[in-house]
């Protein structure tokens, strides 16, 4: 009888990598197409108020957004209060920065879209007339004349 030694030892063959680039990519772009990127933090507390004719933006890349509402329980209250104030991309400000922020915005935009800029005023429904009124003006005196309020959908009474 033949005896059977070990010397032709066989070796395990190595995994095909080939797909695993596929799979990756294909998380990726997955991944990608899902996330929508935040474009601030929000630092003051807003309950959106009830409006009956409710109209969606169209075009929302032409939006810059003026936060308005009372500062976040903690760090924020401790720093400015408890009166309304105004957030401007991520930083709390004053009435009187409104210009500087609508220049910025504008020049941030492509010239043809320049024209078709709009300020949203995301305000607290207890935040008072006085205040959306100064910042009504401030826009007025910038040359921002496209003005939008954010509300939530209502019903008619």
């Amino acid at each position: 009888m033949a005896k059977f030694t070990g010397k032709n030892k066989k070796e395990t063959p190595g995994l095909n990598m080939g797909s695993m680039s596929d799979i990756i990519f294909m998380l990726l772009f997955f991944f990608m197409t899902i996330t929508t990127m935040r474009e601030s933090s929000l630092y003051v507390t807003i309950k959106v108020p009830k409006a009956t004719e409710v109209v969606k933006l169209e075009k929302k890349s032409l939006v810059s957004y003026i936060n308005v509402g009372t500062p976040m329980q903690g760090e924020m209250q401790r720093k400015y209060g408890t009166e309304s104030r105004i957030q401007l991309n991520d930083a709390i400000m004053e009435v009187s920065d409104i210009p500087l922020f609508v220049e910025t915005e504008i020049n941030q935009r492509v010239e043809a879209d320049r024209p078709f800029v709009t300020m949203s005023i995301k305000a607290d429904k207890d935040t008072k007339m006085g205040l959306i009124s100064d910042i009504k003006q401030e826009l007025r005196n910038s040359g921002a004349f496209k003005i939008f309020y954010n509300a939530a959908k209502g019903e008619r009474k």
